[in-house]
């Protein structure tokens, strides 16, 4: 009986401590989602009451709403460049760090710095000057005898890719996991291969990235869902419009515009479960291909 009582009473502690993370998931997370998903079958407009419309906001989306299939376009061109791009430079830099010199926790921490305000106002705002017509890469692209006034960010072909590159230069979180997953590969394995006359292309991609697949596939699910859900960058250098010619129009970016600027709740309730489907199918498809090349060498399995 005591025993009984015993258990019920720690049954009740630990409800007690989980009980603000169960509220507030339940009211900030949970309630806000059910409700977006009503209002997405409604045309809401933050002033009204709603109105039921059915699915007539996904049909809108999905067949009269060419803008939207533009930030579409964009988001994907964002996503398919600048996930592959800040993994492979993350991988790098944490190969070149995991060295055992001298001073190597403060390049670490001088590395890791970009990811801890990249994605700050202040940073997109400097972007804007960097690849300017007259901004730094101009400036230095003129010492190299390379004259040029293009605005790198005010041009329809390569704005997407100044917010691509502003995303690889925050590598750093993505870093500090291949680093610690670097750390975890045993040396014995690089030392018997070097014995058997490895070269070191050899012994990286038949040692290093195998060893290191389970933690490319964490990045690589963080890093697209991170990237899906960029707007800072888009917002601040286009200044809310995503332009020029809506070519840094990404959909968080369209999704804000027409919750925000429209009032079309509703119909940014749809996009913005359209969203959490397409990440969440991404993701399962991400996960069902990585028996295929992940490797688990706990189990013996791939």
């Amino acid at each position: 009986m005591k025993l009984t009582k015993f258990r019920e009473n720690n049954h009740l502690v630990g409800y007690l401590f989980t009980a603000p993370f169960i509220i507030g998931f339940l009211i900030f997370t949970m309630f806000p989602m059910l409700a977006s998903l009503y209002y997405s079958f409604t045309d809401y407009n933050l002033f009204e009451a709603p109105n039921w419309v059915g699915f007539d906001n996904y049909k809108t989306m999905f067949s009269g709403d060419d803008q939207y299939w533009k930030s579409v376009r964009v988001t994907f061109t964002y996503v398919l460049a600048s996930v592959p791009l800040r993994l492979a430079f993350a991988l790098a830099v944490a190969m070149l760090l995991n060295k055992a010199i001298g001073g190597i926790g403060l390049y670490r921490s001088a590395y890791y710095l970009p990811s801890l305000i990249g994605g700050s106002v202040a940073v997109s705002i400097m972007w804007t000057q960097v690849f300017g017509d007259k901004g730094l890469l101009n400036s230095f692209l003129g010492l190299l005898g390379i004259h040029t006034t293009t605005s790198w960010i005010g041009s329809p072909g390569t704005a997407i890719w100044t917010l691509i590159a502003l995303s690889v230069w925050q590598f750093g979180s993505s870093m500090l996991i291949f680093l610690a997953g670097l750390k975890s590969i045993p040396a014995s394995l690089h030392e018997a291969a070097n014995v058997d006359g490895a070269g070191a292309g050899r012994r990286f991609f038949k040692i290093t990235l195998p060893m290191l697949s389970p933690i490319i596939l964490f990045n690589l699910i963080m890093q697209t869902i991170s990237a899906f859900m960029t707007f800072t960058p888009a917002y601040v250098i286009s200044r809310g419009e995503g332009g020029p010619l809506d070519s840094t129009l990404l959909y968080s970016l369209y999704l804000y515009k027409r919750a925000f600027q429209f009032t079309q709740m509703g119909y940014a309730s749809a996009m913005a479960w359209v969203m959490l489907l397409t990440v969440g199918v991404i993701a399962l498809i991400l996960f069902q291909t990585s028996k295929y090349w992940v490797h688990y060498e706990s189990k013996g399995e791939s």
